[in-house]
């Protein structure tokens, strides 16, 4: 079975780091499109990094720019994203998708069609 799996969120302090981790199930990351999506309660999801595996580029959103970094292990068969200086409001539950295809990733969800189950982050003190 084709899946993805994200871990890695739970409670931090304002100013504190997280990693999440998006490990492929039944399939390998070449040739896909990886991204990471968020979405706080009474808001809709929104796109805050995108990995494109073949020539490894990747985009931000301008919300997390300087502060999120996407990688990914190749061993691991895992895409991260390490997240830095958190602020309340990245509080969300993140989900990592996946696209195989080619061409530039992008952050609007419609260009995904494969989804985890999502990993909640909170940014409290």
């Amino acid at each position: 079975q084709v899946q993805v799996v994200e871990s890695g969120g739970g409670l931090v302090q304002p100013g504190g780091s997280l990693r999440l981790s998006c490990a492929a199930s039944g399939f390998s990351f070449d040739y896909y499109i990886v991204g990471w999506f968020r979405q706080a309660p009474g808001k809709e999801r929104e796109g805050v990094s995108c990995l494109t595996i073949s020539d490894g580029r990747t985009k931000y959103a301008n919300s997390v720019k300087g502060r999120f970094t996407i990688s990914r292990d190749n061993a691991m068969n895992t895409v991260y994203l390490q997240m830095n200086k958190l602020k309340p409001e990245d509080t969300a539950v993140y989900y990592c998708a996946t696209f195989r295809g080619f061409g530039q990733c992008g952050l609007f969800s419609r260009m995904y069609d494969g989804w985890g189950q999502g990993t909640q982050v909170t940014v409290s003190s």
